[in-house]
Formats: structure tokens, C-alpha cells, sequence
């Protein structure tokens, strides 16, 4: 069978990044590991080879058994009996293989049986999955709720929780309720401390709750009495162990069939508190919707390269009128588009992904010790560069996925259409991950001030002093023009000073901003890798250039006045 990480080159280029060296520095905290534990790497050499081994491993185990697995765990799906949830067959096999692989807890320190790797490795491990299986990728990619309770849980509930997600124990997250979907403020789940318990208890309502019946639970609930916004919110730790929540139905959705999406009914169900009372949305949620929508930005990419294989296999054996489809314009025109915006979208993500392994890692030494004053300007710096390309990553690897599956689908025909064929599984499962996590129009509302506040001019600006090979040049000349027309565009919206004129135009200056951002990593790779990336580059320009020029125009001729127009 296919193994879903050697067959891709693309991954391994992007997991041996200079940037990798400074973040296993610090991850490693100057390798100090191998003193304690005989499977710690001894230098950067031997935590890269470790990295380059356990993909190769997730990538034989998604070949070989979640790949199999896919259309009969689409098919079956996971099952709801008096209260609980049951997983397909084939998703019990795939988390089986997955926990017995050592492949759960991966980011989490190795006291507490974790492999103590980077955001990066562990997303491509995500992204790896996703191509085979994006339901199954998001029961197993959720144990990146850790994350969150590793950065703001005490000492005594690491060493009673983390274990059991590095073991091979699931996790959710539970925000949405009813009547509280992208408006989290508006969450009502009640959580009252019980004295003679001497713990919280949460009664109320989630929906829409993703892998709901897992062991252990992140849970946002309403602690302050009276409060209707989201000052009133905490989050809480809630252990399947201790009983008091049902899950009263599965939703019956279109794609992601092996992922169970519960509605949960909370009955006195005893949790603990996570952190601090009040911070729940506006501290905790952020900063697990920012690893979350890092997340669905690698099942995006996965997806999107799983509808490219597809379209390409398809392509070379259909044959109409004498020859084989790919010979047809028609057709591989739609499949070089299908590569750039997959080589684009991957370059954006793990371009974002060693943004937030900087700045987390130098977060978590902090908690050890004072940083440096370069240290702090660092951690700052990568803060603000992983806040600002988070956004960019999950709204447009989502849409670029849709857009994936929907051209793998047209280069099917009618085949595409009936159920023997991979791609309407992959197209079904694509179109939820412009959805969850925060749909692109709220991805457009977290980026846009980084529109407005000339960040991402700036950093675009400082990619094209970067040097590139005489071949793409040509290319960067014309990317510095698309990023004149964009400044141009900004400068124009923001002098009018109509904020109602800037929510408009607001994700066209957005993907403008991320047009550009794309097309510079993809001459940055195609300058180091012509091999893999140089076809990508004249392709997604060409591309991005025709995407801004599109924006550019409508913003020019767009009149506010013409806002009533589109009103309804």
C-alpha cells in the first residue's frame, strides 16, 4: 500500500526548514531530555531523524489501514445506544493502530509520556491522516486539546490528565450550544459550585459537540451568575469517568460520517476548573480555536491533496476520443491549478506552523525562567506573525479544499457522481472545513486588522528583499506589482473611513494579502526546490495575479453609496 508521507517529497522539504533548528532548540531546551529519557534526541540531527521516522510510521499506518478503512467507516458510521456513542469498526482499528504506534500526546512533554514533538511534525501528521480519513482526523487530531490544558491547567491536573491523552484517550472541546454558534458569548451552559462537593457542576445543552462522547472534555460554561456576555464564561475540565453526560443524538450530516457530531445533555455532570474564573472566551477559547483552526488549515490541505491524487489518477486512465484526458487543456489546466493552490496552501500552512512552535515554545519557557529581552522581542515577533497567518491558513486552505474537490469531481464527469468513487466522499468531507472552527467569513473578521494595521504589507514587503534564483525572478517582479495594487486598495478603503465599506470589501483585501503571501513562499521553495515547486510558482502566479487584479478592480469602481444595493 501507499505510504502517505514518503509519497509526497513536498512534506519532507517542508519538515527540514532552517527554522526547524530553532525550534528544536527550544523545544528541547538545548536537548537536556537525553540525560532522562533513552528515546530523547541527542542533537538537532537525531530530533529531525526522529521526526523524518514517526511520519514515515503514520504514513504506512494511514496506507495501510486508515486508507482501507475510509469508505467503510463513510458508510457505517458511528452509532448512538442509550447515551453513549460507538465508533465504526474500521475507526476502532484506526485508533487502535494509531495509540499502539505511540502516535497520541506527540507535542506533550515526555514526563508525562508525550514525544515532546513540535506543532510542525505533529501537523503534517494531521495533514497525513486527513488525506486518507478527514473524519477520522478529527477524532485523532483533537487530542491537540492538551494543548490548552497543558498552558493553563495547574501542576495537579497535568498529572492526572495528560497521561491519559498521551495513553491514547480522546478528547472534544464543547463551545457551540443552540443558540451560541460563531456568537460564543452568548453561552449558557450553567456551571455552580457545589460546597458540600467541593466541585463544579454543569447542567444545560451542547450541540454540534465534535467526537462528544470522548473521555476527556474542554468545556466552556457560564460561572458567573447574572452575566449575559462573555466576561461571565470559564472553562472546565470534565472526565467521562465521572459520569453526567448523555449524548442524546448524532447528528446525520453530509461528510466527515466517521466523526460523531452529538448534541450533549449536562445533569449535574461534576468538572473542574481550568485556569482562572471569567477567562474561559476570552483568554482559554482563543487560544484553543487558534490551535483548532491550525488543525482544520491541515485536514484542509490533506483534503486537498487527496482530491489532486484522485483528479490526477483519473485523468491519466480515463481515455476519450483516442487519448487519455490529462492530454486535454481542458483538463490539465484544471489539474495545475488543483497542484498550485495544494503547494500555495501548504506552503502558507507550515510557514504558520513554525510561527506558533516559536512563540509557544519560548511561552513555555517563561514558565521556567525569565526570557532574555531578545528572547521576549522574539517570542513577540512570532506571536504576532502566528496570530496574523492563522487566519490566512484556515480560510483559505478550507476554500482552496472545496475548490479541490469540486474541480476533482468535474475532471471524474458523471463518474464523479456516483458513490464508487472516492472524490464525492472527499467533496462531501471538504465542505465542512470552511464551516467549523470559525467560518472564512470570521477568519476574514480576525485577519482584516492585520489588513488595516499594515502587517501583512510589511511582511510581504520584507519577502521580496529575499533573494531568488534568475528563473523566478521574472515572477517576483510581477508579485511586487500585485502588492503595490493591493496597498493601494488598502490605502483606498481605509481613507474613506466607512467601517461598513471596510466589512464589505474586507475578505477581498484579505485574499489579496494571502495571494501575495503565497506566491512569495512559493518562489521562496520553487528557489530552493525548482524540482517540486517550480511549475507550482508560474502556475500560482498567474493564478494570484488574475485573483488580485479582480479584487483590485471591484474595489476601485465599487461606490459606498452602492451599499444599499446589496442589502436585502
Amino acid at each position: 500500500m501507499a505510504n502517505y508521507y514518503t509519497d509526497i517529497p513536498e512534506l519532507k522539504y517542508h519538515l527540514n526548514n532552517p527554522m526547524m533548528e530553532r525550534i528544536c532548540e527550544l523545544k528541547e531546551r538545548n536537548y537536556r531530555d537525553k540525560e532522562e529519557f533513552d528515546y530523547a534526541p541527542q542533537d538537532y540531527a537525531d530530533a529531525m531523524d526522529s521526526f523524518d521516522k514517526v511520519l514515515e510510521i503514520t504514513g504506512e499506518i494511514t496506507g495501510e489501514i486508515i486508507a482501507p478503512n475510509a469508505e467503510g467507516v463513510d458508510e457505517e458510521g458511528p452509532h448512538c445506544a442509550n447515551g453513549r456513542v460507538e465508533y465504526a469498526s474500521g475507526t476502532k482499528q484506526n485508533l487502535d493502530a494509531m495509540v499502539k504506534a505511540g502516535l497520541n500526546g506527540m507535542t506533550m512533554p515526555r514526563r508525562f509520556g508525550g514525544l515532546n514533538f513540535p506543532i510542525t511534525p505533529y501537523t503534517m501528521c494531521a495533514e497525513i491522516v486527513a488525506a486518507a480519513d478527514a473524519g477520522f482526523g478529527n477524532i485523532w487530531s483533537l487530542q491537540d486539546c492538551i494543548e490548552t490544558l497543558y498552558e493553563f491547567g495547574n501542576e495537579d491536573q497535568h498529572s492526572r490528565f495528560i497521561p491519559r491523552i498521551c495513553a491514547g484517550e480522546t478528547m472534544s472541546m464543547d463551545l457551540t450550544e443552540p443558540d451560541a454558534g460563531s456568537d460564543l458569548q452568548s453561552v449558557m451552559l450553567k456551571a455552580t459550585f457545589d460546597e458540600k462537593e467541593n466541585c463544579w457542576l454543569l447542567n444545560g445543552v451542547k450541540r454540534f459537540i465534535t467526537n462528544g462522547d470522548a473521555d476527556l472534555h474542554l468545556v466552556l460554561a457560564r460561572s458567573e451568575e447574572g452575566t449575559k456576555d462573555g466576561r461571565g464564561l470559564s472553562m472546565f475540565i470534565y472526565d467521562k469517568r465521572q459520569g453526567g453526560v448523555d449524548v442524546r443524538r448524532i447528528e446525520n450530516k453530509l461528510g466527515i460520517h466517521g466523526s460523531p457530531t452529538c448534541e450533549l445533555v449536562y445533569k449535574n455532570a461534576k468538572a473542574e476548573l481550568c485556569g482562572d474564573r471569567k477567562l474561559g472566551l476570552i483568554k482559554y477559547v482563543m487560544a484553543l480555536m487558534n490551535g483548532a483552526r491550525l488543525g482544520i488549515a491541515a485536514q484542509s490541505v490533506g483534503l486537498s491533496q487527496a482530491a489532486y491524487n484522485e483528479g490526477l489518477a483519473y485523468a491519466k486512465e480515463r481515455k476519450q476520443f483516442g487519448k487519455a484526458i490529462i492530454e486535454f487543456p481542458a483538463v490539465y489546466d484544471m489539474l495545475s491549478i488543483m497542484k498550485a493552490k495544494l503547494d500555495a496552501g501548504r506552503a502558507l500552512l507550515y510557514q504558520t506552523s513554525r510561527y506558533v512552535d516559536i512563540y509557544k515554545a519560548l511561552e513555555d519557557i517563561a514558565r521556567e525562567r525569565k526570557l532574555t529581552l531578545e528572547e521576549r522581542q522574539e517570542q513577540k515577533k512570532y506571536a504576532k506573525l502566528a496570530d496574523s497567518f492563522t487566519p490566512l491558513a484556515k480560510g483559505m486552505n478550507s476554500e482552496y479544499a472545496n475548490q479541490n474537490a469540486y474541480d476533482c469531481i468535474q475532471i471524474h464527469g458523471g463518474s464523479g457522481f456516483m458513490l464508487e468513487y472516492a472524490c464525492q466522499r472527499i467533496y462531501r468531507d471538504a465542505r465542512i472545513t470552511s464551516i467549523y472552527e470559525g467560518t472564512t467569513q470570521l477568519q476574514t473578521v480576525a485577519a482584516i486588522r492585520y489588513v488595516t494595521n499594515g502587517s501583512y504589507l510589511a511582511t510581504i514587503r520584507e519577502f521580496e528583499t529575499i533573494p531568488c534564483s534568475p528563473e523566478m525572478e521574472p515572477l517576483k517582479a510581477r508579485l511586487v506589482e500585485m502588492a503595490n495594487k493591493f496597498e493601494a486598495c488598502m490605502n483606498k478603503v481605509k481613507e474613506a473611513q466607512n467601517q461598513e465599506l471596510l466589512d464589505f470589501v474586507a475578505r477581498r483585501l484579505m485574499e489579496m494579502a494571502a495571494d501575495c503571501i503565497m506566491a512569495h513562499l512559493l518562489i521562496q521553495d520553487a528557489t530552493k526546490a525548482p524540482g517540486l515547486f517550480a511549475k507550482s510558482a508560474v502556475v500560482y502566479l498567474n493564478y494570484a495575479e488574475a485573483e488580485v487584479e479582480k479584487h483590485c478592480s471591484f474595489i476601485n469602481s465599487f461606490n459606498a453609496d452602492e451599499l444599499t444595493s446589496y442589502r436585502q
